[in-house]
């Protein structure tokens, strides 16, 4: 009896589908920073910090509006009061954040491992950028919107509150939202020049909070033309709803648009060095 032999068809791979694309890194790196333990810490500890010293400034403000001056009721800032907490607090903690999101893949070792499985620098680099902006983003404007309808409540037995319908209150919660988004990508684009989480932290927080205290050393009129081109007169401007509280600064948008060419140029540089330089 003849044998028959049959021969196996080897299975045929599917066809290359051509170079690694935008949104499969998307998803990739959403899963990154959905995985990580600290992400969800620091974003709890975002909201606690911006919704809580923003209704404890509103409070106090509240226990003592008998006691305010005519001068002081007549400047009072109800918006930029209540969204404090995230502007002077929120964007601290958002720097740690924006570093740890590129920095964190480099102390551990796994950036080798990103990249051997996305060898496409760019597309990596503008992935996790684009991916951090819309968490921070999602999650401040969440922290700027509660803090301000917590902090208005707060401020209704001053009959100085505000609402989203007055001139440029909602300009003003969610350019609060915008400003500290923002302030976490140039701390992301510091993370990719300095590729240390350490390093990355302290220079942003150099550059956003203690070269603006300095400067208030300088001669009053030195001081009054550098202060429209400092980092931090994004948030000051944009936070504002009463006129005439810096006289110096540019309006609003235009003072916020200073500060995003600078965090563009930022990520121009990251984004370079993070091509060329070895992992």
């Amino acid at each position: 009896m003849a044998a028959t032999i049959q021969h196996s068809t080897p299975k045929v791979l599917p066809e290359p589908s051509g170079r690694a694309g935008l949104g499969g890194t998307l998803r990739s790196e959403l899963t990154k920073i959905r995985s990580v333990r600290s992400t969800y810490w620091t974003l709890l500890v975002l909201l606690a910090v911006s919704i809580g010293i923003g209704a404890a400034i509103c409070a106090g403000t509240a226990a003592n509006w008998s006691q305010a001056s005519p001068a002081d009721r007549a400047t009072f800032d109800a918006t930029q009061v209540s969204v404090a907490g995230l502007f002077y607090l929120g964007q601290l903690v958002i720097v740690v954040l924006g570093a740890i999101v590129l920095t964190a893949e480099y102390s551990t070792g796994m950036i080798r491992t990103s990249l051997t499985a996305m060898p496409r620098r760019a597309t990596m680099y503008i992935a996790k950028a684009a991916v951090f902006a819309v968490v921070a983003l999602v999650v401040t404007l969440a922290a700027a919107f509660i803090s301000f309808f917590l902090g208005q409540s707060l401020l209704a037995s001053t009959h100085a509150s505000a609402t989203l319908s007055q001139p440029g209150v909602l300009r003003a919660v969610v350019g609060s939202a915008l400003y500290v988004t923002l302030v976490g990508l140039f701390a992301f684009a510091a993370g990719a020049i300095f590729r240390h989480t350490a390093a990355t932290i302290t220079s942003i927080i150099g550059l956003l909070f203690v070269i603006p205290i300095l400067a208030h050393l300088l001669p009053h009129n030195w001081y009054d033309d550098l202060a429209r081109w400092l980092p931090d007169a994004a948030g000051t401007a944009i936070t504002a709803t009463v006129a005439g509280q810096n006289p110096h600064l540019f309006s609003p948008w235009s003072q916020f648009a200073v500060f995003a060419v600078y965090t563009a140029i930022l990520l121009v540089v990251g984004g370079i060095l993070f091509r060329r330089r070895d992992a």
